[in-house]
């Protein structure tokens, strides 16, 4: 992969240099105001679809289908971060980019994502891989193209490498998978965002998971999910409180540990696999992703800068990540770009 591009190629320029400033723009209304019309494009003509999760469980999605006049390059599978959505800036700007590169793209929501509260009644947690794994292979037995490569940013990149885990044995035809800046240990994740990120970090992700708590219980009035004291809680607190209350985990420890890919638990990855991460990523530490055994298939990429997600070139709002992603994916498919 020594053609490709790597994350020592992104230098960006000062005040860009910030890790914090990357995170803050990467998810921003300002961001989202600046971008070219171009990283909207996967919305036109999108095609909202329900998946099949499994044991009844409905999540929905939107398919593009790509419009080169030639014929498809391979199907791209887009995952989004906690709280994100397949609307989100970094969705649509990537999904935009590999569309423009002949990938058909389909864009997942996670349940309770993406105004898809009312589809199920059960809430949303972190260890809910059966049915992505399941969604997956529903996507892929839809909309079946000679590639399928994955990407996911965040918790979505914890949840693609997963999936990638998964997918042999689930009879998925995954080609490659990448993950941005991915959730690897959770508990060290959430200790950091307590104890050594910026307060804002933990309002900024307890305001939206509040939110869409909200729009839960609004969906299925009978049910009664939190009391209000619950809600008021810490990021910690609320989080035990979804683990005792709506999981069969016996302990927050046994739920963050459900859903860690660190040390050597990705060493089982057959396909071919990159991650990239920035080292001055404020929510992620660096530290968990240094300590990862990895085998010879997958690529550890770790960039100086980019804050959490963010990758962030310039004025324009345009990440780094879209060229990244791209031309890993083209790397994987016969056909010259």
């Amino acid at each position: 992969m020594s053609e490709l591009p790597r994350g020592k190629d992104f230098r960006p320029p000062w005040p860009l240099t910030s890790g914090h400033l990357q995170t803050m723009l990467s998810s921003s209304g300002v961001r989202r105001l600046l971008l070219p019309a171009s990283a909207r494009e996967v919305l036109e003509g999108a095609e909202p679809v329900l998946v099949d999760g499994g044991e009844g469980v409905r999540l929905t999605g939107a398919f593009t289908a790509q419009r080169t006049g030639g014929a498809s390059r391979g199907l791209a599978v887009l995952f989004h971060g906690w709280e994100g959505s397949v609307d989100s800036t970094y969705v649509l700007q990537t999904g935009s980019r590999l569309l423009r590169d002949g990938w058909d793209v389909f864009r997942l929501n996670f349940r309770d994502h993406g105004a898809s509260h009312h589809l199920n009644e059960a809430l949303f947690h972190s260890c809910r891989i059966d049915e992505v794994v399941h969604s997956l292979r529903d996507i892929v037995r839809r909309w079946p193209r000679p590639v399928t490569a994955l990407a996911g940013f965040s918790l979505g990149g914890n949840f693609a490498l997963r999936a990638a885990l998964r997918a042999p044995h689930a009879g998925i035809g995954l080609d490659y998978a990448l993950a941005v800046c991915p959730i690897i240990d959770p508990g060290e994740g959430l200790f950091s965002l307590e104890k050594s990120a910026p307060w804002f970090y933990q309002a900024y992700f307890m305001r939206k998971w509040r939110q869409s708590l909200k729009a839960k219980q609004q969906a299925f009035p009978q049910r009664q999910y939190f009391e209000l004291a619950e809600l008021k809680q810490s990021l910690r607190g609320l989080t035990e409180s979804l683990v005792l209350r709506h999981t069969d985990f016996e302990s927050l420890e046994a739920y963050l540990d459900g859903y860690s890919v660190a040390r050597d638990a990705l060493a089982g990855l057959d396909i071919p696999a990159t991650i990239l991460t920035a080292r001055d990523d404020p929510v992620i530490p660096v530290g968990a992703f240094e300590q990862l055994e990895l085998p010879s298939n997958i690529e550890l990429d770790i960039a100086d800068h980019g804050g959490h997600c963010g990758f962030i070139r310039g004025a324009d709002m345009v990440s780094f990540t879209d060229e990244y992603i791209a031309a890993r994916f083209n790397a994987i498919t016969t056909r010259s770009p």
